[in-house]
């Protein structure tokens, strides 16, 4: 038996046959793998369309009540009691639409917290006399929504 190496002795160098036809197999599987690894679908990417922006004044502009430094109620620049408010306010915010309406409270920075929870529960009996009303007229299970109320305090300068 022969070890390759000179006077009996062993081989000092490696045999690669054996390494480089590993590595070619494992080459052509790889080759043959990767197409099937890609799975990419074809995607239509919507196109942008810009609409020009509206030029008329919004349907459903939002109330204003405010409450100034005399501890008047303002809705709009009409003054009101607080016993009306109730009343003025359904009527006003029922001409919004039924899923947006929105009222703008402002209160003057000296008037006690009280006139400003006092203006909220009018308005919020007013929403809930509108929710009343809306499910009478209308079957659709739509409520109308609630009114959405943004409190500011007016500082003075």
């Amino acid at each position: 038996m022969d070890a390759g190496g000179s006077k009996g002795k062993a081989k000092s160098d490696i045999n690669v046959t054996p390494l480089i036809d590993i590595v070619l197999v494992l080459l052509i599987v790889f080759i043959v793998m990767v197409p099937g690894l890609t799975k990419a679908q074809n995607v239509t990417v919507p196109q942008v369309v810009v609409a020009p922006p509206p030029t008329t004044a919004p349907l459903n502009p939002p109330l204003v009540i405010s409450i100034d430094k005399d501890g008047n109620y303002m809705l709009q620049s009409d003054k009101i009691e607080l016993a009306d408010m109730a009343d003025k306010v359904q009527a006003a915010a029922g001409l919004q639409e039924r899923n947006s309406r929105k009222i703008y409270l402002k209160v003057d920075e000296e008037m006690p917290f009280g006139k400003a929870v006092d203006a909220m529960d009018q308005i919020r009996l007013a929403g809930d006399r509108l929710k009343v009303e809306s499910v009478k007229k209308f079957s659709d299970g739509n409520d109308g929504g609630d009114i959405k109320v943004s409190i500011s305090i007016k500082r003075r300068a």
